[in-house]
Formats: structure tokens, C-alpha cells, sequence
């Protein structure tokens, strides 16, 4: 696959050698360029098909210029982004926080349910195979056969407290979580989702870098909850809408202080604001019609535990 780089909000190549010993507080962010993007199947309860079959030449300029507006964000928000090509029929792949899990320099590349994303599985690993060449991660490997978990949209590593919150019960299996545990070796807190309408943790959950945690309840089951109000105290829960959660705002990237996030009601801009932090909003609407926002369409390559 073909890689180019953002270096910032300043479109270069540096020396990958020279990025390896990067800081903490400037991310390396993968993005999977949106060619190939289209909406022709339902496999969540938010995408549309028939929407994007009524204008498909609008919708994928819309989808191109909602892309290079996040690409912008992000870059100006610190991050260094690389961007992997797509791959013709496979659609989602706009969508690469399901691609594998990453921590310390290590990847495992996801196993997905869905029979209409399994092709992205190949790609997925030669972009991370890639990075390995590259001396930008150490080791690529994959879930087990049949053991489906969906990359970082299901597991989410909370740096404030130093474990991952994994979801499942929708694409990712409970099993899965166990499997993330010893490959890592570190502790996994397992939310059940209960609801397809979240069918990913991220669309519902996002730890945030001054610990709290945004997260949209009614996603999650009762015993899901009472893990969450063990870990998170009630001071640092931040509880999104209804309207929020459909706006795919808690799907959200957080830079520093900066969460970027798809076009935000003024419910979550002003729980965050009132933290410290600046929302920085993007018009995402073509890649909602496909259920997703700007933390599915990351894929963080240098997240790290103390």
C-alpha cells in the first residue's frame, strides 16, 4: 500500500529514524485515504445506502472533503499522520480504528464479524507489516481464527489509568478480551454492549487525557455500568445525550487538550469546554451515513504505557 505523511499541519516527509523517538505529545495517527469509500450495504443501524445511492457522485466529493477537513484538524492539532490507500470493494476501511489494537510498538490485527468487512483484514495487515519495515512498530500478529474483535474500536486504552476498556457483545466476542490480555499484558476491563444502535465501544466511550472518561450510558448494560462507576468516579463521568451520542460526538479524538469530533450539539461542547478542553469540529456527515466518526476513521500507532 501506498503511505504519505503529514508531518503536522506542513504536508513533508521526515526521516522515519528521526520519528521513532518521537514525543508522547505529538500522536502518530493512520488514516486510510477515502477512494474507495461508498455506503452500498446496512451492517449498522445508521447506514444508509439509499441516501448515498441518490447522489453517489455528491456524496463521495462531500466524503473527500470531509476527509482532507479531518486530516487538517488533526494535523493542526499536533499529529502526524499517515495515510494508507484503500482498497477497491472494501468500503469501511475508511474506518481503520478497527484495524488492530496497538500499545508499545506492538499490533494485533483484528478478526471482524461482519462477512462484508473480512476483506479488509489482508490490507490492514500489510499496512501494519509496512510500518514494522518502516522501525515504526516492533511486531504485527493476529486474533485467532474466528476470535472476532474489532481492533481499537473495542478496545480503548485508557493512559490514565493504564488499562483497556474492551467492549463486546455486538462484533467483538467476550473471548477476545482474553486474548487481548495476554498478548499485552495488561489489565482489560470488559464492558458489555447492549445495543447495536453502539455497536463499537467508541461510538459510546471516550477516555479523555485529564482522566475523565465521556460516555453515553444507556449504550451499556447494567453490570457494564457498574464496572465503569468502579473505575471512573463520579467527578470525572461525563455524561453525553441521547442527541450527542447520534451526532457521533463521543467518537471523538482527543489531542492534548483538543477533541476533535464530528459536528457537536452544544450539550457536549459545553460539558467539555467546562473541563479545559477545546472541541475542534469537523463536518463528518458523509461517513455518519456509514455509522462512523472521527475516532473510527484513526488508527493510533504510538500509544504507549508508563
Amino acid at each position: 500500500m501506498t503511505l504519505t505523511e503529514d508531518a503536522g499541519p506542513i504536508d513533508a516527509r521526515p526521516d522515519d529514524a528521526a520519528e521513532i523517538g518521537r514525543s508522547a505529545t505529538q500522536p502518530r495517527i493512520m488514516l486510510v485515504d477515502p477512494a474507495h469509500f461508498d455506503v452500498s450495504y446496512v451492517i449498522n443501524p445508521w447506514m444508509q445506502p439509499g441516501a448515498w445511492a441518490a447522489d453517489p457522485a455528491g456524496h463521495a466529493a462531500a466524503a473527500r472533503a470531509s476527509f482532507d477537513a479531518l486530516r487538517r484538524a488533526l494535523a493542526e492539532s499536533g499529529a502526524t499522520l499517515d495515510v494508507v490507500e484503500g482498497v477497491a470493494g472494501q468500503p469501511d476501511m475508511v474506518f481503520p480504528a478497527n484495524a488492530a489494537v496497538i500499545l508499545d510498538r506492538r499490533a494485533i490485527v483484528a478478526r471482524f464479524a461482519c462477512a462484508e468487512r473480512r476483506g479488509e483484514e489482508r490490507p490492514y495487515l500489510d499496512a501494519l507489516e509496512g510500518f514494522v519495515a518502516r522501525g515504526l512498530l516492533d511486531e504485527v500478529t493476529t486474533f485467532p481464527e474466528g476470535c472476532f474483535q474489532e481492533g481499537a474500536g473495542d478496545a480503548i486504552w485508557d493512559a490514565s489509568r493504564q488499562v483497556f476498556w474492551a467492549g463486546y457483545g455486538q462484533r467483538s466476542i467476550r473471548a477476545a478480551t482474553d486474548t487481548l490480555e495476554r498478548f499485552f499484558g495488561k489489565p482489560v476491563s470488559r464492558l458489555e454492549l447492549a445495543t447495536d444502535r453502539f455497536y463499537h465501544l467508541d461510538t459510546c466511550f471516550c477516555p479523555l487525557s485529564g482522566g475523565e472518561v465521556l460516555f453515553y450510558p444507556p449504550a451499556f448494560t447494567e453490570a457494564a455500568l457498574a464496572v465503569i462507576h468502579a473505575h471512573v468516579p463520579p467527578e470525572q463521568r461525563l455524561e453525553a445525550s441521547a442527541e450527542d451520542a447520534a451526532a457521533f460526538c463521543v467518537n471523538a479524538v482527543n489531542i492534548g487538550r483538543t477533541v476533535v469530533m464530528a459536528r457537536a450539539p452544544d450539550h457536549v461542547r459545553g460539558l467539555l469546554a467546562g473541563r479545559g478542553y477545546r472541541v475542534r469540529e469537523v463536518d463528518l456527515d458523509p461517513f455518519i451515513l456509514s455509522g462512523g466518526g472521527a475516532y473510527c476513521m484513526t488508527l493510533r500507532l504510538d500509544r504507549s504505557s508508563t
